[in-house]
């Protein structure tokens, strides 16, 4: 700063330093023909860059003065001057006095964005606040619109200088604004470092109010959201003092941000927990814990309001502690308590207690809630939710009475109708069997979405009577379900998939089966008849029905009309539904008649066989060769044997083989025996054998010669089977 002060004094105080020399006379005699030439007042003042500063200043003050719209001239002088006071002390006299030398250069600079940048430097330089504020109040006023930004860049930066007016900053902010909306981030940032939270959250509020704002910082609406949540739940009185209607904003961004929904409801709680209003803030984390749909949130909000509870219970047990040291005993051992209200007080540590606890138990139930909160279709979340209540009926009817409400059956995860099943099973497990009636009444009405669903209830219905001894009951639920609906015309299978499953029920095999199993247990053997002859017309029944059915009449020694149900049976089913019929029916028929209608029993076979694949037809198969051995003639035997082996699987044919050669050795003898090893080996498709049988059938045909003594057939059955086999793989 001594060094900016030697220079001010250098030059010395005589008069004749600032007078022209000789040299100067060509300069001057020039400027006396053309005082307005600017090049010839830059050529002088140039050539005397040497002289001393208070020579150089007095050439540009003539300059000026003859030429005062000159940017050239005023920018150089300017500078000049600049340099000389660089690093004085603000105070000093010198740095008025260029401040002054500005305010005559925008007297016609008043355009020139340079000029006033290098003025509001130098002020804020000198400390002045406020010349320096009304200075740039100034410029902005001079200057078109389009030159602001510069000159704010500066203004902005003084207003982060120490020791300026928080109230005036925030004012020139709030102007700063309305040509920049997008810098509002900014004026957050400074009302946060200066502790103005009202004002801040407000301006954070209008942001996320305005659908055009877009960060500059790159901070996207939800991380403004959780500013302003931290900014209002921190500093509630500031905020509340600005009349910010904080609920409503916080309950929007619930509504809008889901994903931070349980973190929006515990600002909201903390915001009235840091007013006081332990109540209200209570209030909210209730109303948060039923309006949240994910576990996280609900665990977030539940965790929260479990530690807000025990900071409540920890401060009136901590209060209470202190005033039991201070208590004297004055309090009387009998208290009938009639004097309740005047002897009161005010401890509730145990109602607080007993509300942690109850909080506590309630977490099952509020979290089942959470999940149907998810989806409301899910069956086995309401079951779990009626296991939940077990002690309290009335609780459990509540709930099963809004799960079957709530329910859409063609949403539904799971089958909606064992919610109304469990429903009726509830009542009739307390006794009530009028109002499981009714329950199961009202579920046979409901639209479900399959036939099979429908079926079930009424099953569970008659079962439910069946268990209370109500069998006309039972039978009578099982006709009214099964009766076939009246129609004008026969419908399409297209049509009647588009009616009511209630429509549609007495098609249902399930239902008839169980109304079939009814009949022959409560019912006579013709009403039983009847059921099972109804399913056969209306084609609803199944293989086992007809098992069923052919069974009850052999039971009742109705032999020729089981033989019916069996003929039915194989008209109505094809392979591979129709084996376990035909097998039964065949079973039934040798068992009941033997060789006595022989030609019946040829006939039924054939046609078992007939289009019987070759999965399925070796059983059927050996019973019509024992059939032909134990009624009828060997050959025939022996030609089934051999249909056998080329009508079922190759590696069953062996089996078959094997068996057609131990028959044959008991009927035919060696010859016989002979032929069928021959035939076998040299069998070609598509009743071949696999070559691995053909070895061992020519070793074991090889060995019966030989036992035979035929060695020389034995050796030329081996030299044929070695053209089979291989030595590097069959040993």
């Amino acid at each position: 700063m001594a060094g900016g002060e030697d220079a001010l004094s250098a030059g010395g105080n005589s008069l004749d330093d600032l007078m022209p020399s000789e040299d100067d006379l060509l300069y001057e005699e020039e400027l006396l023909r053309n005082p307005y030439s600017l090049k010839m007042w830059w050529r002088y003042i140039q050539a005397r860059a040497d002289a001393s500063e208070r020579r150089r200043h007095l050439l540009f003050e003539r300059a000026l003065r003859a030429l005062p719209g000159s940017y050239k001239l005023w920018a150089a002088y300017l500078s000049g001057r600049r340099l000389v006071v660089r690093g004085i002390s603000p105070r000093h006299p010198a740095l008025s006095a260029l401040a002054h030398t500005y305010e005559r250069a925008l007297v016609t600079m008043h355009k020139m964005p340079r000029i006033w940048l290098d003025y509001l430097q130098l002020l804020m330089d000198m400390k002045l606040i406020t010349q320096t504020r009304r200075t740039f109040d100034r410029a902005l006023a001079a200057l078109p619109i389009t030159q602001h930004d510069r000159v704010w860049v500066l203004y902005l930066r003084f207003l982060s200088q120490f020791g300026i007016p928080v109230e005036t900053a925030v004012r020139v902010y709030r102007r700063y604004l309305q040509l920049e909306p997008t810098h509002a981030e900014e004026f957050i940032a400074y009302l946060k470092s200066k502790e103005r939270w009202g004002e801040a959250a407000r301006r954070l509020a209008g942001v996320l109010n305005d659908d055009t704002f877009r960060s500059i910082e790159g901070k996207s609406k939800h991380q403004l959201w959780l500013e302003l949540c931290e900014l209002i739940t921190k500093h509630p009185a500031e905020v509340t003092a600005e009349s910010i209607d904080v609920d409503s904003i916080l309950r929007g961004g619930i509504r809008k941000y889901r994903d931070e929904v349980g973190r929006l409801w515990t600002a909201l709680a903390d915001f009235h927990i840091r007013r006081g209003a332990f109540e209200v803030a209570r209030d909210v984390y209730e109303e948060g814990l039923c309006a949240v749909s994910t576990v996280r949130d609900f665990g977030l909000i539940f965790d929260a309001l479990s530690h807000f509870e025990e900071s409540l219970l920890a401060a009136k047990l901590a209060a209470a502690a202190g005033g039991e040291d201070g208590a004297d005993g004055m309090e009387t051992d009998e208290d009938d308590g009639t004097d309740f209200l005047l002897k009161d007080s005010g401890d509730d540590t145990d109602l607080r207690l007993a509300r942690l606890e109850a909080l506590a138990s309630r977490r099952p139930a509020l979290l089942s809630a959470v999940m149907l909160r998810q989806n409301p279709h899910n069956v086995a979340e309401w079951h779990k939710r009626v296991k939940l209540f077990t002690g309290d009926p009335t609780k459990q009817i509540l709930t099963y009475t809004e799960a079957v409400k709530t329910v859409d059956h063609d949403k539904a995860v799971g089958k909606p109708n064992t919610l109304w099943i469990a429903f009726a099973k509830f009542y009739e497990k307390h006794g009530d069997i009028a109002n499981a009636r009714i329950i199961f009444n009202k579920a046979v009405q409901v639209p479900f979405k399959y036939v099979d669903d429908l079926a079930t209830v009424w099953c569970e219905w008659a079962e439910m009577e069946l268990r209370h001894s109500n069998f006309k009951s039972a039978l009578d639920l099982m006709r009214r379900a099964t009766s076939v609906p009246q129609r004008p015309r026969k419908l399409s299978q297209q049509e009647e998939r588009q009616l009511p499953v209630q429509e549609r029920l007495y098609r249902s095999s399930k239902l008839w089966a169980f109304y079939a199993d009814l009949e022959e247990s409560l019912g006579t053997l013709q009403t039983a008849c009847g059921v099972y002859d109804t399913m056969l017309d209306l084609r609803v029944a199944t293989p086992q029905i007809i098992l069923n059915y052919a069974l009850m009449l052999q039971e009742a020694k109705h032999w020729e009309a089981a033989f019916q149900v069996y003929e039915r049976g194989t008209a109505l089913f094809k392979y591979p539904h129709v084996a376990d019929i035909w097998a039964a029916y065949l079973k039934s028929f040798v068992a009941r008649y033997g060789g006595s209608k022989l030609e019946r029993a040829r006939d039924l076979f054939e046609t078992a066989l007939k289009d019987c694949p070759l999965e399925q037809a070796k059983p059927l198969y050996l019973e019509y060769a024992a059939l032909e051995e134990q009624h009828g003639l060997a050959r025939h035997a022996m030609e089934v044997y051999e249909r056998a082996i080329p009508a079922v699987p190759k590696d069953l044919r062996l089996s078959v083989v094997e068996l057609y050669v131990s028959r044959a050795t008991d009927f035919f003898g060696i010859a016989k025996v002979r032929e069928i090893y021959e035939s076998a080996i040299e069998s070609e498709p598509p009743g071949e054998l696999p070559e691995a049988d053909i070895r061992v059938l020519c070793v074991r045909y090889a060995q019966l010669e030989r036992k035979l003594g035929e060695i020389d057939r034995a050796r030329a059955i081996f030299v044929h089977g070695s053209h089979l086999a291989d030595p590097r793989r069959d040993r």
